[in-house]
C-alpha cells in the first residue's frame, strides 16, 4: 500500500452536515486512517500489524519527541482495529478518572467478546503521582481488566516509577528518517490543495520543523494560503 493512497481526493473530505463543508487545518484532514499510512516509524508500523493479527490485554508506552504521531497512531489502530477508545488527557489522570474507565473495561466492548478496549492516556509522564500509584496495582497480572489494551504516550519517562515501566512494553517513536518521507507528503499534500507552480523547498520544511510532522503540516498551511 502507498503512503498516499487513502489521501482524499483534492484534500476533501466529506461534509459534516448536510451540503456544509466545514474547513479543517491539514493535520486532521490528513490524519492516517490506519497504521500503514503513516510516515516513517517503520518499527512500530511492523510491530503493530503483527499485534493486530493475535491482540492480547497488554500496556504500551509510546515514546518520542512531539510531532511523531504517537496519540494519532494508537487511535488510527484501535479504528483500524475497530477496539473501543477511552481517551484519559494527562491532566484528568487522576484516581477517579482512573477507576471509572477500569470500571468500564470490566463490560464487553461494544463490538462483542472478540474485541478490545483501547484505553489511551496522552502526556502520561505529566500525570499525578496519585494517578500512577493508582494505575500500579491496575496493570499488575492480578487486577488487569479483560480485553483490554493500555497506551501511554510521553515525550519522555523522566519522574516515572520504575515500577509503572516494568508493567509497560516501551515503542520507540523517533523522529529520525522522517525529514525526505515526511517532504514527499508534503508536496503530495501541495499538489492536491493548490494548482500553483510555485512550490516551496518541502524538505527545508521538515528540517525546520525538526521533523516534527504536526509543525511542519502548520507551516505548509501558512505556505499554501500565501500561494
Amino acid at each position: 500500500m502507498s503512503l498516499f493512497d487513502n489521501l482524499p481526493e483534492n484534500g476533501t473530505k466529506p461534509a459534516s452536515q448536510g451540503t456544509i463543508e466545514f474547513p479543517a487545518g491539514l493535520s486532521e484532514k490528513y490524519q492516517p486512517a490506519t497504521i500503514d499510512e503513516f510516515v516513517g516509524l517503520e518499527k512500530p508500523k511492523r510491530m503493530f500489524a503483527k499485534f493486530l493479527q493475535a491482540p492480547y490485554k497488554s500496556a504500551w508506552r509510546f515514546v518520542g519527541p512531539p510531532g511523531t504521531g504517537k496519540t494519532t497512531f494508537a487511535i488510527a489502530l484501535a479504528k483500524q482495529a475497530q477496539w473501543e477508545i477511552k481517551h484519559i488527557p494527562a491532566q484528568e489522570c487522576n484516581v477517579q478518572s482512573i477507576a471509572e474507565v477500569v470500571r468500564q473495561c470490566w463490560y464487553v466492548p461494544k463490538n462483542g467478546t472478540g474485541s478490545f478496549h483501547l484505553v489511551l492516556v496522552d502526556e502520561a509522564d505529566k500525570m499525578s503521582n496519585a494517578g500512577q500509584l493508582k494505575l500500579l496495582s491496575i496493570l499488575d497480572a492480578t487486577a488487569f481488566p479483560p480485553n483490554t489494551i493500555f497506551v501511554f504516550t510521553m515525550n519522555s519517562e523522566d519522574g516515572l516509577e520504575p515500577r509503572f515501566l516494568s508493567r509497560t512494553r516501551e515503542v520507540n517513536f523517533s523522529s529520525q528518517g522522517l525529514a525526505e518521507p515526511g517532504a514527499a507528503l508534503l508536496e503530495s499534500i501541495w499538489t492536491r490543495e493548490t494548482a500553483s507552480q510555485e512550490k516551496p523547498n518541502f524538505l527545508r520544511i521538515m528540517r525546520d520543523a525538526k521533523n516534527n510532522v504536526r509543525d511542519a503540516m502548520m507551516s505548509l498551511e501558512t505556505e499554501l494560503l500565501a500561494a
